[in-house]
């Protein structure tokens, strides 16, 4: 089996609700990484996945948004990003969180 980098491009906080915006940023505190697609894997597809996350108070995944990328990477980005955590927050938030695939 072949080895994926993944990186963590970028993790911004977009909005909250507006009546509670905020500037400040959610930090990770578990990651999952996800699985590869063999699809991916043997095309040697390679990509950048975007999702927006809204992260509930304690911390854990509520929901998520693909917000763009390639469609075979989507499923396994989505499946991965829903078992983070981060850290509590007195209010809810959205991020955004982006994943880069590369097999080696």
């Amino acid at each position: 089996m072949g080895c994926l980098l993944l990186t963590v491009a970028a993790l911004v906080l977009t909005a909250a609700p507006p009546q509670q915006a905020q500037n400040a940023r959610r930090m990770i505190v578990e990651r999952t990484a996800p699985t590869y697609p063999d699809l991916a894997r043997r095309a040697n597809l390679t990509g950048l996945v975007k999702i927006e996350v809204t992260v509930r108070p304690n911390g854990t995944v509520k929901d998520t948004r693909v917000a763009g990328g390639n469609p075979v990477l989507c499923s396994a980005a989505v499946e991965a990003v829903r078992k983070w955590r981060f850290e509590p927050s007195a209010n809810e938030t959205t991020e955004i969180i982006e994943l880069r695939f590369q097999p080696h």
